[in-house]
């Protein structure tokens, strides 16, 4: 279907994208230039981030109307918690660390910052303004998992975080949000549709700006 809101949505953050899989953490990855204290700084605030993302999850399962996407969105928050506490775990374990080490990394400002984002949108703003929100980490992550398996990489430990983000159970989970997200902009007035296009196109930048802060090795200047 070619008028499908999604297609709106892509349509608005191609760019954002081209960016992402041209950016070096990424193509670092299937090429195995990815230097390993630039992975473990990502996983540290991942594990920071998924945190705060499991709450704003949270938030859209309580604007939810509709008790399926209350289940829907309130089943995913505690599924990234698993994430943060499971795959990040096997992923420390062969860097050399562990997730107690991790979770005591400081919070970097783009982590901080995109955090914040997500929940002043999904406490303040309507139940579509915050699932525009926070569509961007999934969407974005299965469209760099689908594209990163198609050369796979040298690294193990790369390989498996690639895997994660192209599983087709992950890629059922995004065609969920899809669906509530379509009907949400099938729905909506001019007014909301364009608050959700803003929010969606916010957060494609943050998803941006989370790999660089980790190829930067990125911390607070004062």
């Amino acid at each position: 279907m070619a008028d499908r809101f999604r297609d709106l949505l892509w349509s608005d953050i191609t760019a954002i994208y081209r960016g992402i899989c041209e950016h070096p953490f990424i193509t670092g990855l299937t090429d195995g230039s990815l230097r390993h204290d630039r992975f473990h700084y990502y996983i540290a605030q991942d594990g920071h981030y998924l945190r705060g993302y499991a709450r704003a999850l949270a938030g859209c399962a309580a604007k939810a109307g509709d008790e399926n996407e209350t289940v829907l969105f309130a089943r995913h928050a505690h599924e990234a918690i698993l994430a943060e506490q499971d795959v990040h775990a096997e992923l420390l374990a062969g860097l050399g660390t562990t997730a107690a080490e991790a979770a005591a990394a400081s919070v970097s400002p783009t982590t901080r910052a995109y955090v914040s984002y997500l929940l002043s949108v999904t406490q303040l703003g309507s139940y579509a303004e915050a699932v525009a929100a926070v569509l961007p980490c999934y969407w974005i992550y299965a469209a760099v998992g689908e594209h990163l398996q198609k050369n796979g990489s040298p690294d193990a430990l790369y390989q498996r975080w690639i895997d994660m983000y192209a599983a087709d159970e992950f890629a059922v989970m995004v065609e969920d949000v899809l669906a509530v997200t379509d009907r949400l902009g099938a729905r909506g007035s001019d007014h909301e549709t364009q608050l959700m296009r803003a929010h969606f196109g916010t957060a494609a930048r943050y998803e941006w700006m989370f790999w660089d802060a980790a190829y930067r090795l990125e911390t607070w200047p004062v």
